[in-house]
C-alpha cells in the first residue's frame, strides 16, 4: 500500500522548487531518501518530509489564493448512514456524494441528505471518479472517517494485519490524485499513535497542505454524549483551526434534554408511530438486574445473586460500566455499535426498565428525530441499525467541522491569502 503513495522526481522537484539536477545532487551528496526501480527514481513523501525536517532544505509555506467563487462542495468517503454529511450540510456545505462499501447505507444516506451514493470500496475508486462528482467552480472538500474499529480502545485484537488498517492510505492516495483544496478526516484519538497516521499527515504536507489536528471532547461542544474524537483539517489556503466551543456557541446538553420527552416503552416494545423507537427484549434475569440498578450506579449495587459469575472473579471486577443505567442530568457514554444491549455498557434507560431504543441512540448521535434509516415497511434489524448508528460521525461534530471550514474559506477570501512562495537554497 505504501508503494502506491510513492512519487516521482518531478514531484519532489516541485515540492522543493528546485531543478531535477539539484534533486540528483541531494540524492548523491546529502542522502535524500530515494530508491531506483526499473531505472526510475521513486520517493516516499513521508521520508522526504522527515528528511526535509532534519535539514536546512525545508519547503517554504506557499498558499493558494481562494477563488472568487468560495462555495464549498464535498465528497464524503466512508460515508455510512450520513452523520458527517448531515452535519456538513447543516453548516452550509454542498455535499454532493458519499462513498461506502455497505449497500445498506444507501437508503438512509441518499434519502435524508439528497446526495448521490456510490456503493464501492474506496480501494476501487480512482481520483477521476471523485473529481467528477464535485460541483464546478467551487472549493472542493474531500471528507471522511476511515473505519475506526482497528484503532479503537474497545478493540483489543485488531492490528496492522487487518486490511482496514490501511484504508487511510487509500484516502491519502485519492487526495494525491484529486488535490482538493480542503481535506478533513475524523477518527478515534488512538489513531494518532499509529505509523499510518504519520504517513497520512506527511503526505498531506508534501502536497502543500496546512494541517491541523486535535482531540475534540464532544460534550464540550454541546453534544449529549461523552465521546472523544480526533479531528484533522487540511487546507491549501492557510492555517485551518477548529472552532472553539465558545465560537460554536451551543450550551451543554444532557440525556434528558434530548430523549426525555420520547414515548415510554417496555422492554421489547416498539412505538406505534416510529418503528425506530424500539428496544431489545430483556431476559427475566436482566429485567431483575435493571430493576435493581440506579442511574449512574453499577452491578456492584445489586444483590449478590444477580451478579454475573464473571464479575465475581477478580478479572471481571474492573468492568463496572456494563449492565448500568445512564443518568438524566449528564451526557450519555460513548454510543457504540452495541448500544441497544443492556449488558454491553451503560446503556440502560435512566428510569424505564429497558435498554436504549434505536431512535434514542440515533438522537444521542445527533441525528434529527425524523432521520430515516430503512424504507417504510421494511423490517428493522437491531444489529444492522445499531452498527450503522454507532459507527456514524456525530452530526453535531460534522457541523462543527463544516462551520470551521466555511469560516476558514471566508477568512482567506477576504484578502488574507496573499501568496508568498520562496524557493529554498540549493
Amino acid at each position: 500500500m505504501r508503494n502506491k503513495l510513492n512519487v516521482t522526481i518531478s514531484d519532489v522537484a516541485d515540492y522543493f522548487g528546485v531543478s531535477f539536477a539539484t534533486i540528483y545532487h541531494w540524492i548523491k551528496t546529502i542522502n535524500l531518501p530515494a530508491t531506483k526501480a526499473n531505472n526510475i527514481w521513486q520517493f516516499s513523501p513521508c521520508e522526504v518530509i522527515s528528511w526535509a525536517d532534519s535539514t536546512k532544505y525545508k519547503k517554504a509555506k506557499c498558499r493558494l489564493s481562494v477563488p472568487a467563487f468560495n462555495c464549498i462542495s464535498a465528497v464524503d468517503l466512508f460515508c455510512g448512514a450520513g452523520g458527517l454529511t448531515c452535519g456538513l450540510k447543516k453548516a452550509g456545505i454542498d455535499v454532493v456524494a458519499g462513498v461506502d462499501v455497505d449497500s445498506g447505507c444507501e437508503y438512509p444516506y441518499s434519502h435524508n441528505n439528497h446526495a448521490c451514493f456510490l456503493n464501492k470500496s474506496i480501494t476501487n475508486v480512482c481520483g477521476e471518479d471523485v473529481d467528477a462528482l464535485f460541483v464546478k467552480n467551487t472549493v472542493r472538500l474531500m471528507a471522511g472517517c476511515a473505519p475506526c474499529q482497528t484503532f479503537s480502545t474497545y478493540n483489543q485484537k485488531a492490528d496492522s494485519t487487518d486490511e482496514r488498517w490501511w484504508l487511510l492510505l487509500e484516502f491519502a492516495r485519492l487526495v494525491r490524485e484529486v488535490r482538493p483544496e480542503l481535506v478533513t478526516m475524523e477518527n478515534v484519538p488512538r489513531l494518532m499513535e499509529q505509523d499510518v497516521f504519520d504517513i497520512f499527515v506527511k503526505n498531506l504536507k508534501f502536497y502543500g497542505y496546512y494541517v491541523n489536528y486535535q482531540i475534540v471532547r464532544c460534550a464540550d461542544y454541546g453534544m449529549p454524549q461523552h465521546r472523544s474524537r480526533m479531528v484533522l483539517m487540511a487546507s491549501k489556503f492557510g492555517d485551518v483551526p477548529l472552532l472553539t466551543s465558545k465560537e460554536f456557541g451551543i450550551s451543554q446538553s444532557t440525556v434528558k434534554d434530548v430523549i426525555g420527552n420520547l414515548e415510554p416503552l417496555r422492554d421489547g416494545e416498539c412505538s406505534k408511530t416510529d418503528p425506530l423507537h424500539q428496544c431489545s427484549k430483556l431476559s427475566p434475569l436482566n429485567l431483575k438486574r435493571i430493576r435493581a440498578s440506579r442511574p449512574g450506579g453499577t452491578w456492584r449495587d445489586w444483590p449478590r445473586e444477580l451478579v454475573a459469575e464473571c464479575h465475581k472473579k477478580e478479572i471481571g471486577k474492573g468492568y463496572g460500566s456494563v449492565y448500568a443505567r445512564m443518568e438524566w442530568d449528564k451526557p450519555s457514554p460513548t454510543i457504540t455499535t452495541q448500544f441497544y444491549g443492556y449488558g454491553n455498557g451503560r446503556f440502560g434507560h435512566p428510569e424505564q426498565d429497558r435498554a436504549l431504543s434505536l431512535r434514542e441512540g440515533a438522537i444521542l448521535q445527533g441525528f434529527p428525530m425524523d432521520y430515516q434509516f430503512v424504507k417504510p415497511g421494511e423490517p428493522i434489524c437491531m444489529k444492522t441499525l445499531g452498527k450503522m448508528i454507532g459507527n456514524a460521525v456525530p452530526v453535531t461534530l460534522g457541523e462543527i467541522i463544516g462551520k470551521s471550514l466555511v469560516k476558514h474559506v471566508k477568512h482567506y477570501a477576504q484578502g488574507k491569502s496573499a501568496s508568498e512562495c520562496h524557493k529554498p537554497s540549493g
